[in-house]
């Protein structure tokens, strides 16, 4: 006759069988956000974020940036404003000078 489990031994089993579970539920969805961020990435890969068009890589005073003829947007990636300050504060900075402008109001005009 074949021996019942006894009711502790169920939930133990039933504890592990949904542990197994969450674990395999946790990594689908792990490999489900991964495959979802590189089909983004290469939806999105070297486009304009501004009018979607193609970006072209062209070195800009020695620093390689992305350029859209489409709408003249540049865009810049991490590290490349600062490979420029640099090269800019060489060349006595003129280029971050009038970056810099940008963001200051003129003399006699107050921030709003």
């Amino acid at each position: 006759m074949p021996v019942k489990p006894s009711q502790s031994e169920e939930e133990y089993f039933a504890r592990e069988e949904a542990l197994k579970k969450q674990k395999l539920a946790l990594e689908q969805t792990k490999k489900m956000l991964e495959r979802e961020r590189r089909e983004l990435k290469d939806l999105h890969f070297m486009h304009c974020p501004k009018c979607g068009m193609d970006l072209h890589a062209i070195v800009f005073r020695g620093v390689e940036i992305d350029r859209c003829f489409h709408c003249h947007g540049t865009w810049l990636d991490a590290g490349e404003l600062e490979k420029l300050a640099i090269h800019e504060k060489k060349q006595r900075g003129a280029v971050v000078r009038s970056v810099l402008n940008i963001f200051e109001p003129e003399k006699g005009q107050k921030r709003k």
